[in-house]
């Protein structure tokens, strides 16, 4: 199967994460020769977004952790001088997985998922055309021009279809990055869904009674993240995405609102100027003093008296000394800043408010975008699945390797040590807080109730962003973990929702959501492990780590660039792609279609391969003269 492939590349990334397929685009945009693989048989690592059975196969087979038998062939192909640095068959990244189902429990051992595909595992994001039509009927995506770029013309949706399964886990998953060609934009856009607001007396109506079979039936309809982010409007992923160009194969939708939880209560968060002299929760005095307040945050580097006297304090201190009432000390510090109340420090409170306050306005009137189809879109965006490579291949050399962490063996990683992202994902049949509109996207903060212990970040999704069925909402919850990630948040989600449907409740409990279905693991946390603290790695190998437990971005984005920078410091990162029109070939390498590589379902056989290549509609023609 993998005879056809080139015997030297400039760089191998192992890893389809986001980091990895950060790296492997630039890379392929500086004129590198990329081979991007892995060995799962489905697309994005910890960042991967699955359809409901998908993500019950993903359970089942944390669950079971089954040993995967080692063959030696690869022995055959090393030479005598040199010395091996084994990858761990084993995925050791995920613990403690725990789902329930507390709807209705009917019978589904016989409900197959809508327009399943029989004896095929169904894993990453669904992309049956048939589910995306109707999807689009209930959110319709619209154009909307950034602040500062003109409106793109109106056309077809630009999102990517899904990587699709593959069968087998014998086999590694070859990208090609970013390399189709489309029309060059004088200035990039990106491309916002929305939906048409609810009629209001929906909200006033009982929750449909949802069974678990129903789930079942249109589990195509969910695209559920392993790892639960947003995207700030003026943060790194999007200047990167805008940036590349890469953002025209994504849509995004806005965050509707911030959530506050506070005396066993869920209430909006007035952030922007409109929400504050709007809001009926907040007096004329806390106004101006909210106001005043933010106003101070925007610059406030420009007033250092006014807060050097606290730079050793934390920032909930601070907040104390500023005449602020309980209530905006608490939406100050949990909802806008978003920070622990005792390990921030002043100046990192006042930064990451500052960051909030920035990203406003931009797309909407809260700071953070979602990806429709879920946060697994993003590494896809960059490198789209094309082809399968068995393990029992040809001695592949480059000038750099990347690796993903979770691939380096326990020989590698013993001076390593590891932190934990405590994880939850639910079903559940409303929202936290129903309003006239039910296609809301919301984040809350919940402050945590013993001291030392992490705040809990929850993100509810509703049906319009293309992860959950209609009459349901699909609800994140993460924080650092400090135990298993059930004994972390089951918690959280007590105070939040109903997990009795079947019990007499009390009137408390029947006004919260109702919980369907649960899962909760433990994800490991690699960020901001040195390259150091791994043993025997040569210089021209850099490892990738998986998601932290933050709520962006930044992270993975910085460590792309690091990296990329060190392996090319004098190329630029992921530039945009030239114009089409703009490229010029020379006559002797244009190759006749019939000579060439050709992706007629006829001509191509099923384990063909194909290299990255720059970006661009010239990656073709270097794979036909390689041929």
């Amino acid at each position: 199967m993998a005879d056809n492939l080139p015997t030297e590349f400039d760089v191998v990334v192992i890893g389809t994460g986001l980091p990895e397929s950060i790296i492997a685009a630039a890379c392929a945009r500086s004129g590198q020769r990329v081979l991007h693989v892995d060995s799962k048989n489905y697309y994005g690592g910890n960042w991967a977004s699955f359809s409901f059975s998908g993500l019950l196969s993903w359970i089942k087979e944390n669950q079971q952790k089954t040993d995967i038998d080692e063959c030696e062939d690869w022995k055959k192909l090393i030479l005598e001088t040199e010395e091996v640095i084994s990858l761990s068959k084993k995925d050791k990244t995920i613990e403690h997985v725990e789902d329930f189902c507390f709807g209705d429990q009917d019978s589904a051992e016989d409900v197959e998922e809508a327009g399943a595909l029989p004896k095929l595992p169904v894993f990453g994001a669904p992309g049956a055309e048939g589910v995306a039509q109707e999807s689009e009927k209930e959110c319709p995506p619209v154009e909307s021009a950034l602040p500062e770029a003109e409106s793109r013309e109106p056309g077809k949706a630009t999102g990517t279809e899904p990587a699709s399964a593959t069968e087998g886990h014998d086999a590694e998953i070859i990208s090609e990055n970013e390399s189709s060609p489309s029309t060059a934009l004088d200035k990039p856009t990106l491309e916002l869904g929305k939906t048409e607001a609810a009629p209001s007396e929906i909200s006033a109506q009982e929750p449909k009674k949802i069974t678990y079979s129903q789930i079942v039936r249109e589990g195509r309809r969910f695209n559920i993240d392993l790892v639960s982010k947003l995207l700030y409007s003026r943060g790194l992923l999007i200047d990167l995405l805008i940036k590349s160009n890469v953002s025209r194969y994504a849509e995004f939708k806005n965050a509707t609102r911030i959530l506050a939880f506070r005396e066993g209560k869920v209430e909006q968060v007035p952030c922007s100027r409109a929400d504050v002299f709007n809001s009926r929760q907040l007096t004329m005095v806390e106004k101006r003093m909210l106001m005043k307040f933010l106003t101070f945050c925007l610059d406030y580097e420009q007033h250092p008296d006014e807060y050097q006297d606290y730079e050793n304090s934390t920032f909930a201190q601070f907040l104390r000394t500023r005449k602020l009432t309980p209530s905006l000390q608490h939406f100050i510090l949990h909802s806008i800043a978003m920070v622990s109340e005792t390990d921030c420090s002043t100046l990192e409170g006042l930064q990451a408010t500052k960051k909030f306050l920035q990203c406003l306005g931009r797309y909407g009137n809260t700071p953070f975008l979602f990806p429709l189809y879920g946060q697994g879109e993003i590494p896809q965006c960059f490198c789209s699945c094309k082809a399968i490579v068995d393990h029992f291949g040809q001695r592949i050399s480059a000038n750099y390797f990347i690796v993903e962490d979770s691939y380096l063996s326990e020989s590698v990683c013993t001076k390593v040590c590891y932190r934990q992202i405590s994880r939850a994902v639910l079903i559940t049949d409303q929202s936290l807080l129903n309003t006239d509109s039910e296609q809301q996207v919301s984040i809350l903060t919940v402050p945590p109730v013993d001291p030392g212990k992490p705040a809990v970040c929850v993100i509810e999704l509703c049906s319009s962003t293309m992860t959950c069925m209609k009459d349901t909402y699909l609800v994140h919850l993460t924080c650092p973990s400090t135990k298993t990630a059930r004994e972390d948040l089951e918690p959280v989600v007590q105070k939040l929702f109903n997990l009795n449907p079947e019990k007499e409740a009390e009137n408390e409990e029947l006004e919260k959501p109702r919980v369907l279905w649960a899962v909760y693991f433990n994800m490991r946390d690699s960020s901001g492990v040195e390259k150091s603290s791994y043993d025997g790695l040569p210089s021209n190998v850099y490892v990738c780590s998986g998601p932290d437990s933050a709520l962006g971005n930044d992270c993975a984005v910085k460590q792309a660039e690091t990296i990329f920078q060190e392996m090319f410091p004098a190329e630029e990162f992921c530039p945009a792609p030239p114009n089409p029109e703009d490229i010029i070939y020379d006559e002797d390498e244009i190759v006749p279609e019939e000579s060439g590589f050709s992706n007629s379902p006829e001509t191509k056989p099923e384990s063909a391969t194909e290299e990255s290549s720059s970006g661009d509609s010239a990656a073709v023609k270097k794979e036909d003269n390689e041929e």
